[in-house]
């Protein structure tokens, strides 16, 4: 009576939730086919919610024996067919193949299964919740959703028919499904598949990680050992190619063990959701009330920020050139699922190796996909054979993928080999990687490739006192121009920004660092100045994390001086021989740091102001990579003071506006046609 009970159930669920319209019309599909089937296969969209408050014992069912519930409406739907006269060519209830898939699970904690804790639940065959990042992922294989099978004794009635169907459980492997030692029940000769029945669907096998392993490649550390495992996913039918790498998912499915070399927890998907991370909702009470403060000035609250971000590293008011691009930089991340268009990648030259790597570690732990690459890893995907015997190729992600949306901080440039520079060369320039797998290698037939978008920006530095540097000195340097002949010319190139950090420079006196340093040797925790005290590192993540969410339109002055300034730009820097040294994405490198200094003010709008930061930063960079030109920038235009007070912040603010004036000239005398000046417009 019980079991009757649910099948009414189940059978006025599929009424109302309009579940039993669709199972009818894929019944129509299957009548309609020319083609035998010895598998049914059908989907049913299964609201737990719902079912629980039609029918609770239904519900628990669902939620803790899915199998058995799985019979429940298999049953009912074998009825619906036989008596509706859907399919004329099923035979037995065991053709059919019912999937629940669930739109949700109930909010509580026995329902999550934590990437974090041990042991995993893979004995009661129930589904969980579990989220995390996709690291790896396998080419699509075939695998057997449905099999008939014969009794090789032809005397025996069970010779014919459909009488002995098996399709594919979650955690079942190949073997499980189809094999050469089953018996008949009746006369217990050995049965045979009819292979012409044999129904496929396609599989996928990728990995996730939890987002709490990020830490492991972000040169994070608080003096407690820690390790991670990644949980193995397979993906089938309909879920295949669902996941991408580098994104976090919440996925639905069912723990099983699977004996490979060795025994390892996995999750047949059953249904598989984005995560799309909270947007803050502010930012901290002393950012707001700074900001409150320098309204009157486009420039001042980003140059204080400037100055006195990463305190805990250097020490305020120096390296504010470096500091800001890097602010920049971080604004112009992402956690949303789109295409990340406007990366900021920045190559530092530097003498002093060690405080740049750290400050730059320090600024990827800001963002949630800030990863520093480990020289034991690789930047971009690799290959490998699938150790669950497949026969698939797996793809293991790379610290660039790892970093979609984010920061990738791949540390000293002269470090990697020519041919990852190469390939960083082509990435950087593309903003996309292609994988070629080789169909003899890995026992294919036919040869494939794959392409993933790369969605992060670049940090990395070049040391001015390497060895191999000395010993390749370039002789016929311009004025301004950087020797960067340590690497190739085409990757500095690529390069948005190239910014020389030299300590010994006015920009970077050398005593406030070494007093820093020595006080931090005595006092690791300590806070060493006000500024650290009123503006905490959690601040500034909130501050970030609000900053990169703002929606940036251009306002139209805007527009016509990036425009003209790069029109002008491209002009003073081509020659008949070599062409225009300005790349064809210099445009979008321009745009994108108006609008990374627009969201860094908290503004929706990208000014005039905004676009001569994005200018000023621009030239200094191109007068590193190719020398001055006629629209000359001093390398500490943007910070052109030693002092930082409110009477510098004034007087910033008056040099700035002259820079501004010389670019509206620059732009009006070498692009004509721009007129962004004219009062009558």
């Amino acid at each position: 009576m019980s079991n009757l009970k649910m099948k009414e159930a189940a059978l006025i669920y599929l009424d109302r939730s309009g579940g039993l319209q669709k199972f009818i019309d894929d019944c129509k599909y299957y009548n309609d086919s020319k083609q035998s089937y010895a598998v049914y296969r059908f989907n049913v969209l299964i609201n737990p919610s719902d079912i629980v408050e039609l029918d609770a014992e239904l519900g628990n069912h669902i939620l803790h024996q899915p199998l058995k519930a799985a019979q429940v409406f298999q049953s009912v739907c074998y009825i619906a067919v036989k008596t509706l006269s859907l399919i004329g060519q099923l035979q037995t209830e065991t053709q059919i193949n019912i999937v629940l898939k669930l739109t949700h699970l109930p909010p509580l904690p026995s329902y999550c299964l934590d990437l974090c804790e041990f042991p995993r639940d893979y004995t009661s065959q129930r589904f969980y919740t579990m989220q995390g990042i996709v690291i790896a992922m396998t080419t699509v294989t075939k695998y057997t959703q449905g099999a008939r099978f014969l009794c090789s004794d032809e005397a025996c009635p069970l010779s014919k028919g459909f009488q002995y169907i098996r399709v594919h459980v979650p955690g079942a492997t190949e073997s499980a499904t189809v094999r050469n030692d089953f018996l008949c029940n009746l006369c217990s000769s050995s049965l045979q598949e009819d292979r012409k029945f044999r129904v496929l669907g396609d599989k996928q096998i990728v990995e996730i990680i939890t987002a709490k392993s990020l830490h492991a490649f972000q040169g994070y550390c608080n003096n407690q050992p820690f390790r991670f495992q990644s949980l193995t996913v397979f993906l089938r039918d309909e879920s295949v190619n669902k996941m991408n790498i580098g994104n976090e998912y919440k996925v639905i499915g069912i723990p099983t063990c699977v004996k490979t070399s060795q025994t390892a927890v996995c999750v047949e998907a059953n249904s598989i959701t984005f995560c799309i991370p909270k947007v803050p909702s502010g930012i901290s009470d002393n950012f707001r009330c700074l900001l409150s403060l320098t309204s009157s000035s486009c420039w001042k609250f980003t140059a204080i920020l400037a100055n006195i971000f990463a305190s805990q590293i250097v020490p305020p008011g120096t390296y504010n050139l470096l500091k800001l691009c890097l602010l920049m930089s971080l604004v112009q991340t992402s956690d949303r699922n789109k295409e990340l268009e406007n990366c900021l990648d920045i190559l530092i030259v530097t003498s002093d190796t060690l405080l740049i790597d750290r400050l730059l570690n320090f600024s990827i732990n800001l963002v949630p996909r800030g990863i520093r690459h480990s020289v034991s890893t690789e930047i971009f995907p690799t290959l490998s054979r699938n150790k669950y015997g497949t026969g698939a190729v797996s793809i293991q992600a790379g610290s660039a993928l790892l970093a979609k949306g984010g920061i990738c901080f791949i540390g000293d440039l002269a470090s990697h080999k020519k041919d990852k520079l190469e390939q960083l060369q082509s990435a950087v320039e593309s903003r996309s990687i292609t994988v070629y797998i080789s169909g003899k290698k890995f026992g294919d037939d036919v040869d494939q490739q794959m392409t993933f978008p790369v969605q992060c920006s670049f940090w990395s530095f070049l040391d001015m006192d390497s060895p191999s540097r000395r010993n390749i000195q370039k002789t016929n340097m311009l004025i301004g121009q950087m020797d960067c002949s340590l690497i190739p010319a085409n990757l500095v190139e690529s390069f948005a920004l190239l910014i020389n950090c030299n300590e010994s420079s006015s920009c970077h006196p050398l005593l406030p660092t070494v007093q820093h340093t020595l006080k931090k040797a005595i006092d690791p925790e300590g806070l060493l100045y006000l500024a650290s005290k009123q503006f905490t590192t959690e601040d500034f993540e909130k501050l970030l994390a609000f900053a990169k969410n703002l929606n940036v339109e251009f306002s139209l002055e805007a527009e016509r001086m990036i425009h003209g300034y790069y029109l002008a730009s491209r002009r003073i820097r081509t020659d008949s021989i070599y062409g225009s040294k300005l790349s064809a994405s210099a445009l979008k490198y321009l745009v994108s740091l108006s609008e990374a200094h627009a969201r860094l003010n908290l503004r929706n709008k990208v000014l005039k102001e905004d676009v001569l930061i994005a200018a000023l930063l621009f030239e200094t960079s191109l007068t590193l990579k190719y020398g001055a030109a006629v629209f000359c920038v001093a390398p500490n235009a943007v910070f052109p003071f030693e002092q930082y007070n409110e009477e510098y912040l004034e007087q910033r603010d008056v040099f700035l506006t002259e820079c501004q004036q010389q670019l509206q000239q620059f732009i009006a005398t070498y692009g004509p046609g721009t007129a962004i000046f004219a009062s009558d417009e």
